[in-house]
């Protein structure tokens, strides 16, 4: 990662005397003095107290406290260092880290708490030394405006060394002029140095990526188990709730019927014609209920894993599935990827590859289930262009697992699916 501030100063220097860049490096030089004598003192104080408290044991947490002072620090930083760093730092800090105990576990936090050192112990007085020689500069500057403003009083702008008149104070003001030439330089330089340290220890390493990629991995496992839960859920809801009152209405409206034929009359025809219109609608409704909770999450599958579960797919399959699946039970994240991936493409394959034949093939080895689902249809299929397939995809990568598709102009389509199976 580079510093912009030396980026500024090394391909252009003196248009970096002309631009914003030397007063944006003074201000984090001069407010990181002012900052850092304040967070100085915080340690000074946290530490006396606390080593004074010890003894009552009230001291350690004030000794945490003071450990954790580099947290508030970096996350200051991160905002100050804008001024000569346009790519903010990203914060380091674990989501999933709370509470004193979890914050004083990570890494990030130590390096914050080394940080607060370094500048409230070098860059601060750096800051305090700028500060004082920028007001110098700046006075000798505007030496020729004093001189003239005090006439024809004596000026003395160096102790024993009093100025004649405008002439020396113009040589005053050169010599200021030298040094803000100087200070933006090496302001510039010392600016970019605390950009280089905060990277080093307020910005993510690869341990820290490492770490988040592995949280993040977690979190959407969880995720999906979770979603996974959620659909079975509903699936028992409306196999054991919705449809069985479904049932219960279709039979009460067949009785009904009967009820209404036993008694035939001109004025009961109407009724019983509407009674039979409305048995026929939830019969149809229970049909439509039975289709919806086998997508869901079919009971086949649960009870008899995944060959069962395909070849009932195979059977109500507009085109000839072949399917060659000698496979165990396996775990059930596995088998629930497997079998929608399955589906999905049995469904693209029949809406618009124009095939007459589909082979499902699956074999378990080297712990991993690999299945491939192939039509001999005309080919060209754009594995981006539903929310299906790459929906699937993102479901079997957080298993670990990994979801492609070939297609060529012509055919055959053939979608192959590889899915760890730790434990089977």
């Amino acid at each position: 990662m580079g510093v912009a501030v030396w980026e500024a100063v090394r391909r252009r220097p003196v248009r970096f005397l002309l631009s914003w860049w030397p007063w944006r490096a003074w201000a984090l030089l001069v407010t990181g003095a002012v900052q850092g004598a304040l967070v100085l003192l915080a340690l000074a104080v946290g530490l006396v107290v606390g080593v004074g408290l010890s003894v009552l044991g009230v001291g350690v947490l004030v000794l945490a406290g003071t450990a954790l002072l580099g947290v508030p620090v970096g996350a200051v930083e991160r905002w100050r260092l804008r001024l000569v760093e346009p790519e903010r730092l990203p914060d380091p800090h674990r989501s999933t880290a709370h509470g004193l105990r979890g914050r004083l576990r990570e890494r990030a936090s130590r390096r914050e708490l080394a940080y607060a050192l370094v500048q409230s112990t070098v860059f601060a007085p750096a800051g305090l030394l700028f500060a004082l020689a920028l007001a110098l500069c700046l006075l000798l500057l505007a030496a020729p405006v004093f001189v003239l403003a005090v006439s024809p009083d004596t000026v003395m702008l160096w102790p024993g060394r009093p100025v004649s008149g405008p002439l020396d104070g113009f040589a005053a003001s050169a010599a200021g002029l030298l040094g803000l030439v100087v200070l933006a330089y090496s302001g510039g330089l010392l600016a970019g140095a605390q950009v280089r340290l905060a990277q080093q220890l307020l910005g993510l390493r690869d341990a820290d990526l490492g770490v988040r990629v592995v949280e993040l991995t977690r979190s959407r496992a969880r995720l999906a188990d979770a979603f996974e839960a959620e659909r079975r859920r509903i699936e028992r809801d409306l196999h054991d709730g919705v449809q069985q009152q479904l049932v219960a209405l279709g039979m009460t409206l067949g009785l009904a019927e009967l009820e209404l034929r036993g008694h035939d009359t001109p004025a009961t025809a109407p009724a019983a014609a509407l009674v039979a219109r409305a048995r026929g609608e939830a019969k149809l409704a229970l049909e439509q209920l039975r289709t919806l909770v086998r997508g869901i999450h079919p009971q086949v599958l649960t009870d008899h894993g995944i060959p069962a579960a395909v070849a009932e797919l195979a059977a109500r399959h507009p085109v000839p599935v072949r399917v060659e699946l000698p496979l165990p039970r396996l775990p059930g994240a596995v088998e629930s990827a497997a079998y929608f991936t399955v589906a999905e493409a049995l469904a693209n394959a029949a809406k618009h590859s124009g095939a007459d034949e589909i082979t499902v093939r699956g074999s378990l080895g080297a712990g991993a289930l690999r299945l491939s689902v192939t039509d001999n249809g005309r080919g060209g299929a754009d594995p981006g262009a539903g929310a299906g397939l790459q929906g699937l995809a993102d479901r079997v990568a957080v298993l670990g697992g990994r979801l492609t598709v070939t297609s060529p102009p012509g055919g055959p389509t053939r979608l192959n699916l590889e899915v760890p199976c730790s434990g089977s």
